[in-house]
């Protein structure tokens, strides 16, 4: 995966061999040479990623990683610190300062690319998540997530078979998280499908394979999504290098440093979240865009693309289909008398009645207005009149209340229903016109009726 990282270095020599190695492995190299030109390009060209010096005259790099993380432009931009600095005290400001990773120089080649790769596949992700939030808060779909980056109360799973090691993570996290350690990675599995944030792997593990588990959290779908902090010996390359290829998130040197720990737990914990609000806005932007907002019912678009399926299989020699085409007698009147709110009203009373009186494989739908439809799978022409005359029925034996149950109302409904079982090129639009000529000969008969018409 290819992607677009901008490096920022105040000795030009150091800038000129990054473009270089980054060159070569054909990703495309952005440069700046102090943090005010940085937080410029960053914000104009948006990269994928930022090599970030630390040491640099004016505004440093822990300064730069700041602003870029307050600014909401360029606040999903992965920063990587480039350092010749090695100290605890460093790695903590970094962290505090939104950084998402180190590397120490002279810089190793081999766990700069595996970095680089796994935080440009993360940046993928939440780029198009981010992308369909735009769409659906342009759609006007709320998209407030600012509640959901709190980085506090994680649930985390702390596989590790060295008990020492796994009590002082625990202990540590306690006091901000919920943690529990599980040695045995076959019941870690299992753990791992529930509500997790964070899952705390011990990578260089005696007792198990802990490479191998990373693997299976990644392959299965419940958990490919749980972010990994992969506890390793930073002397091991190898393995390190491997963990990251595999998907760890993040990486955690033995012998772990507890405040470490907690930044990286932290970060690690408010991603997750925000990932997962960005999801949950995309699965409810898909359902507002086939539900209708007054009535909760399937809407027109939602009801075009069943029937059409369902029309066409019925083509093919497969299960009958019928529709309920519905109107609502005078409902003018009801607004012209009561005000749009009582219309409203009835209209959602009338949706509930609705769905409670068909078959659970219907789809009832409004159309607008106070039209509605119910797409009848599989069902023959009687059974779909004896549905109708229920509604029917339902309708208008009981009033409808309406200005919060001060007053109420007698509703009725004219019916069409109409059934197909796909033969002479029978369409959707030719079976609802039917169950509509239904509904106009039932208001003409006098309203309140159910009207069937064949194929």
């Amino acid at each position: 995966m290819t992607a677009r990282i901008l490096v920022v270095d105040d000795v030009e020599p150091n800038v000129r061999l990054l473009e270089a190695k980054l060159t070569l492995e054909y990703y495309e190299v952005l440069t700046a040479q102090d943090g005010a030109t940085a937080l410029q390009v960053a914000a104009a060209e948006r990269p994928d990623l930022i090599l970030l010096d630390v040491m640099m005259p004016g505004m440093d790099g822990f300064e730069t990683c700041r602003r870029l993380k307050a600014d909401p432009v360029t606040r999903h931009i992965p920063v990587v610190l480039v350092t010749a600095l090695d100290g605890r005290e460093d790695k903590m400001k970094g962290l505090e300062a939104g950084a998402d990773d180190f590397v120490t120089k002279p810089i190793d080649d081999v766990i700069l690319f595996a970095r680089v790769k796994s935080l440009v596949r993360l940046k993928a992700v939440m780029d198009e998540l981010r992308e369909r939030e735009e769409s659906g808060r342009r759609f006007g779909v709320d998209t407030d997530g600012a509640g959901r980056l709190r980085a506090s109360g994680g649930r985390v799973l702390v596989v590790d078979d060295n008990a020492r090691q796994a009590d002082k993570i625990v202990s540590q996290l306690a006091a901000e998280h919920r943690p529990v350690a599980e040695p045995d990675p076959t019941a870690a599995l299992v753990a791992a499908r529930g509500p997790v944030d964070l899952i705390i792997v011990n990578v260089s593990s005696g007792e198990f394979d802990g490479l191998r588990f990373v693997a299976q959290i990644r392959s299965t779908e419940a958990t490919r999504r749980t972010p990994i902090l992969g506890v390793v010996d930073p002397a091991d390359r190898p393995r390190l290098v491997k963990a990251l290829e595999l998907g760890v998130n993040d990486i955690l040197p033995r012998p772990v440093d507890t405040e470490e720990l907690e930044a990286r737990a932290r970060t690690q914990i408010r991603r997750k979240r925000y990932a997962d609000f960005l999801r949950q806005k995309l699965d409810y932007s898909l359902e507002m865009a086939v539900t209708d907002a007054l009535t909760g019912l399937h809407n027109r678009r939602y009801m075009a693309g069943q029937l059409q399926a369902l029309v066409g299989r019925a083509g093919q020699g497969g299960d009958q289909v019928a529709v309920l085409v519905m109107d609502i007698d005078h409902f003018k009147a009801v607004n012209d008398g009561f005000g749009h709110d009582a219309g409203d009203e009835v209209l959602r009373e009338f949706a509930v009645r609705l769905a409670t009186n068909v078959r659970a494989i219907d789809l009832p739908c409004r159309l607008g207005g106070e039209e509605f439809v119910v797409v009848m799978p599989g069902a023959p022409l009687e059974a779909a009149h004896r549905v109708a005359e229920r509604i029917r029925r339902d309708v208008a034996e009981t009033p409808f209340p309406i200005m919060g149950g001060a007053e109420s109302l007698s509703i009725t409904v004219s019916i069409g229903v109409a059934w197909s079982d796909g033969t002479g090129g029978d369409t959707p639009d030719a079976l609802l016109k039917r169950a509509d000529e239904g509904v106009y000969e039932a208001k003409s008969r006098g309203r309140n009726q159910v009207i069937a018409r064949a194929a």
